[in-house]
């Protein structure tokens, strides 16, 4: 195990393929072994076969700050991630717990409100949400479920404790990648997949049309289902088209739909008009009906929300449910599990301070070179602070931030999270990852197999978004008897 590991190094975090001793975990020891046996030449014609592969599939990703170039190709590493399915069997009831905990939380706060009653949840919190909908208020969806479909970004930290560092509840991505991911991989080492017990990810289209069928208002065989995108730029269109086409379902833009006088939405077709019956939208709130929400928008539906709380149309996930979704709302998940399912929490949150908590504040802005800042509502990786790697003039502008507007800020100890093996040129060097599994809750839930590992492709570097320049893997859930 020398050859195509010369250059890794000990390190202090963590890593998920390789003991602290350099040697290889038992769930990634036929992994490792074989890439020795293929040699550094082999894996390095793999990879550029995987690059050539993705080029031709038009698997892409929009990073809006290239202009005149917006569409690139997913970034992929052959090396994948593995865990055990002993340890995920626990991850996934953890995923399962939150979700349930989170989609009481915002029925109960578009409803009775007794969180708020029984001040387990700020009110000051809750008036200070960019997220609430008060046109969401009342309504009851199918099996009290608003966040249908949730990514929850887990991370692992030296000591091997694995982390909820966020829950994306609004429009959450990047699971047409984690099949991608796959699919490129069982055509690159079919080999592997022989020797290993490799847990299977195939069926999520199928959980996906299942639990939106399942939304439906009307009793159907075959609901319409529909996605709702905003169109060829935005970012995640590719991952628009891949999951309709994979369903069986319409792709279609908010241009493509009516609501009729008894508001009830159709699709235009080359047949006639159709009926909806689901809109799984992939369209921010603001922008989803411009009778209710933002105006001018021209990517939304006039007229959804009054179908929507007449129970003639079913909308995944359902509008406001991004209340939830909300960094300063994510550090009372814990309670919430305790107070609506009366449980522990199976999954940690990472420690965190709201800057909203004058004790918090203080701390944070004396410590801002030791923490990471976010902002309560962004994502992408984007407006956050890294303290330990920024300037001192970026902590500053920092601390007028957050004495500025203290509600929109949190603040995290800097983890140090996981490695895993990556392909740089002829070797194997660290780096740092995260991972991102999906969530369906209606009727029944279900968990994907693992989820979409996003890994950062510099050196040292802690940042895996996809939009500020990270990769990704294949996550491999293997049988301990493998």
């Amino acid at each position: 195990m020398q050859k195509i590991l010369y250059a890794y190094p000990e390190g202090s975090s963590y890593d998920e393929l390789l003991t602290a001793a350099g040697r290889p975990r038992a769930v990634a020891k036929a992994l490792l072994e074989h890439f020795e046996r293929l040699g550094s030449e082999a894996l390095r014609q793999r990879q550029e076969t995987a690059d050539a592969a993705i080029r031709a599939m038009g698997i892409t990703f929009t990073v809006y700050s290239e202009a005149g170039n917006i569409d690139r190709s997913w970034p992929f590493d052959i090396v994948p991630r593995t865990l055990s399915a002993r340890e995920w069997t626990q991850i996934e009831a953890g995923l399962r717990q939150r979700v349930r905990a989170l989609n009481h939380f915002i029925d109960d706060i578009y409803n009775e409100q007794r969180v708020l009653d029984d001040k387990i949840f700020p009110r000051e919190v809750l008036e200070g949400s960019r997220n609430f909908r008060t046109a969401c208020q009342g309504v009851h969806p199918r099996f009290g479920a608003w966040a249908n479909i949730c990514g929850s970004d887990l991370v692992r930290d030296a000591d091997g404790t694995v982390y909820v560092l966020e829950d994306n509840l609004r429009v959450p991505s990047g699971v047409s990648y984690m099949l991608e991911n796959r699919a490129i991989m069982k055509r690159l080492f079919p080999e592997i997949f022989a020797m290993c017990s490799i847990l299977p990810v195939d069926d999520y289209p199928a959980q996906l049309a299942s639990m939106l069928a399942d939304l439906s208002p009307r009793p159907s065989d075959k609901p319409v289902i529909a996605v709702l995108t905003p169109g060829i730029y935005n970012s995640a269109y590719f991952e628009h088209s891949y999951l309709a086409q994979q369903m069986g379902a319409y792709l279609a833009e908010g241009s493509d739909f009516l609501v009729d006088g008894e508001d009830r939405v159709f699709l235009r077709t080359i047949s006639g008009l159709l009926q909806v019956d689901v809109i799984y939208r992939r369209v921010d709130d603001d922008f989803l009906d411009p009778e209710v929400f933002r105006d001018d928008s021209v990517i939304g539906i006039p007229g959804l929300m009054r179908a929507w709380k007449r129970g003639t149309v079913a909308i995944a996930n359902a509008p406001g449910t991004g209340v939830a979704d909300d960094k300063v709302v994510y550090a009372f998940v814990p309670d919430f599990i305790r107070y609506y399912l009366k449980e522990e929490p199976i999954l940690p949150n990472v420690p965190t301070y709201l800057c909203m908590r004058e004790a918090d504040r203080e701390y944070v802005l004396a410590h801002l070179d030791e923490l990471v800042v976010k902002p309560a509502n962004e994502s992408g990786g984007y407006g956050m602070l890294i303290g330990p790697r920024a300037s001192e003039e970026e902590r500053q502008r920092f601390a007028e931030r957050i004495r500025e507007d203290p509600r929109n800020y949190i603040a995290q100890p800097t983890l140090s999270l996981s490695t895993a093996p990556t392909l740089i040129g002829d070797h194997l060097e660290p780096r740092h990852l995260d991972l991102r599994p999906f969530i369906l809750q209606a009727k029944d839930s279900y968990v994907t197999t693992g989820g979409l590992t996003r890994v950062a492709m510099n050196a040292g570097s802690l940042v895996v978004n996809s939009s500020q320049g990270g990769g990704s893997k294949d996550t491999w859930i293997v049988e301990e008897d493998a």
